[in-house]
């Protein structure tokens, strides 16, 4: 027997022994899905009535301007033919090549196969003219509301991604060629990637971002020293450790969102807000908030502001001896932290100095990106929900805010884990993703229904304690900071809020990149810029912009410098204890590890 003899019989008992395992795999994998918990179909996606209103758009559009539908589809035609002929002609030839790709780059085909070889170039190029065919289609759109336009726009735009050939492993050249490489041993690794998640999603596909043996709180993120100094049902309150000799007498109070965990802001000590913060000066404390099971099934908003915010407040003045505090507030957690600021204001409480607010949105007319998900197929799905589970589960709010991103945070993860077989990287920031919280039903549904969709605060309705507050009655100064991609808060959405505050002393700046970058941006990366301007906060936010100057390097300077001229005289460094207050236990505490019963 010659080698290579040899090591092609060698090659083919290694590809028969990998696809034994695969029929292994499979069977689990079959188990993994019987697991899958029954759910409201509402969940999965809008309602069959969002497509018979894009179908009655376009019939509406071929009956009152069939010029336009025929320009769409001869444009389409006339396309796709060309495409075909250039084909043809390549490989007549008689040179096995793909013809000319002029095309714009799509990252998803970087593989060098996408433009050589004819038969992926062709699927790339037919898939991209269909793609733009669709899309144009529906961006034409006319005779259909705004609202449901922009749904009838994500929920394709959704369809189109996912079938995009690089989601196939029949037409992926990245893993073919792994596997072929492999001798079908990448297959399997994916095989065993896509079966372990599963596994641990109860029954749902959800791609594993970052390697969960990687990080482990206190000891290689959430690292700054500090202690849990309080505790109730809602939050565990962590008082950070001070780094200098003097710090200013007014402390700053964090609330971080209670949909992720407070960590995001103290990941690595090199991109850590909450050390940059310490190391200015701050007596600094951070609310880390419970993850809830089903027993917080009644827990609504007024729960999270008496026990959350206003308990925190107290809490921090009484530690430091003072009778003010400032206060941010990141998402959903700097909604309510104004929510709170004006039930205290209306109450003659002073507690609150000053105000931040990290990518919030106050005003929900133009809820951005997020609106798809703010109709009543979706939400009446929630409240059924939330009815059987007493929560709204942090897979669904994990994969809602993903699928705002799909090609980054599901595709793109999934073709590397399940077709390429790779293990997730050691990634930080997408562990913290990851690792979500519950919400209570009954806090849920009154986020999402009553301040989202229906805009209660904007429109002066939503109660606090049973009397409705408003955003006229923010009146402390006010430093927002939004971001310029943000796909959940967006920006325009934010200065709106803002911009009806009561507030006469108000900084509003824009970062550059999105919800979480844009913010987690310290001044050693000189990475992202920021905008600001001395324009009044009022008209449209375009026009604000437009007078608006752009620095480059992070924002963090100029907020703490804003907060030093709010923040009193230097006094010597408060340390933990100091009041009397016991320390229940090191940072990062016990409410970001524990992982709740179903």
């Amino acid at each position: 027997m010659t080698t290579e003899e040899y090591d092609a019989g060698h090659k083919l008992e290694r590809m028969q022994a990998n696809l034994a395992k695969i029929e292994g795999l499979s069977e689990r994998l079959m188990a993994a899905l019987a697991r899958q918990k029954q759910k409201d179909a509402a969940l999965d996606g809008p309602s069959s009535d969002i497509y018979m209103k894009a179908a009655q758009a376009y019939l509406a559009a071929m009956l009152q301007n069939p010029a336009k539908v025929l320009e769409h589809q001869i444009g389409y035609w006339g396309k796709t033919l060309t495409h075909y002929v250039e084909a043809q002609q390549a490989l007549a030839s008689g040179e096995f090549k793909a013809p000319a790709d002029p095309g714009p780059k799509d990252r998803r085909f970087s593989n060098p196969l996408w433009d050589t070889h004819p038969a992926f170039n062709y699927l790339k190029q037919q898939y991209l003219i269909n793609s733009e065919a669709i899309n144009t289609a529906v961006s034409d759109m006319e005779d259909i509301a705004p609202a449901d336009k922009k749904r009838v726009e994500y929920f394709t735009r959704q369809i189109v991604d996912m079938l995009a050939p690089t989601n196939f492993l029949g037409t992926n050249p990245d893993a073919l060629e792994k596997a072929i490489a492999t001798d079908g041993e990448s297959l399997v690794k994916g095989l065993e990637n896509l079966v372990a998640d599963i596994e641990a999603h109860d029954g749902e596909m959800l791609p594993t971002l970052s390697d969960p043996a990687a990080f482990t709180l206190g000891e290689n993120i959430a690292t700054t020293p500090g202690s849990v100094v309080f505790r109730n049902r809602m939050i565990e309150l962590i008082q950070f450790k001070p780094t200098t000799e003097t710090v200013y007498e007014t402390p700053l109070l964090i609330f971080p969102p209670w949909i992720n965990k407070y960590y995001v802001m103290d990941l690595k000590p090199q991109n850590s807000l909450i050390k940059w913060i310490v190391d200015q000066g701050f007596t600094l404390f951070v609310v880390s908030w419970v993850n809830p099971d089903a027993t917080y099934a009644d827990v609504c908003m007024d729960d999270y502001i008496r026990e959350g915010y206003l308990t925190a407040m107290a809490e921090v003045r009484k530690i430091c001896g003072v009778k003010q505090i400032n206060a941010v507030g990141y998402c959903i957690a700097g909604t309510t932290l104004s929510m709170t600021i004006a039930h205290l204001q209306r109450a003659g409480d002073e507690t609150v100095k000053s105000a931040t607010l990290f990518t919030t949105l106050t005003d929900f007319s133009d809820p951005g990106e997020m609106g798809v998900f703010l109709a009543d197929d979706f939400i009446d799905g929630i409240s059924r929900q939330v009815a059987s589970d007493g929560i709204l589960s942090k897979r669904f709010m994990g994969k809602t805010f993903s699928y705002l991103r799909s090609n980054d945070l599901i595709y793109g993860p999934a073709i590397k884990s399940y077709m390429l077989g790779e293990a997730p990287p050691a990634f930080d920031l997408l562990h913290w993703n990851g690792d979500g919280t519950n919400l209570p039903g009954k806090m849920a549904i009154e986020y999402i229904r009553d301040l989202c969709q229906l805009n209660g605060f904007a429109r002066g309705v939503f109660p606090v304690f049973g009397k409705p507050v408003t955003l006229d009655g923010v009146t402390v100064p006010l430093c927002a900071i939004a971001c310029e991609t943000d796909h959940i808060a967006h920006w325009r959405g934010s200065f709106n809020g803002v911009k009806q505050m009561g507030s006469k002393d108000k900084t509003f700046i824009v970062s550059q990149s999105g919800h979480i970058a844009g913010i987690i941006n310290p001044p050693s990366k000189g990475k992202y810029g920021h905008y600001t301007s001395d324009a009044p906060l009022e008209g449209e936010p375009d026009d604000w912009m437009k007078s608006a100057t752009f620095t480059q390097g992070s924002w963090w300077p100029r907020w703490g410098a804003w907060l030093d001229e709010r923040s009193g005289a230097q006094i010597s460094a408060r340390q933990i204890g100091d009041s009397g207050h016991p320390e229940l236990c090191p940072a990062p505490g016990t409410y970001v590890v524990a992982i709740p019963e179903a």
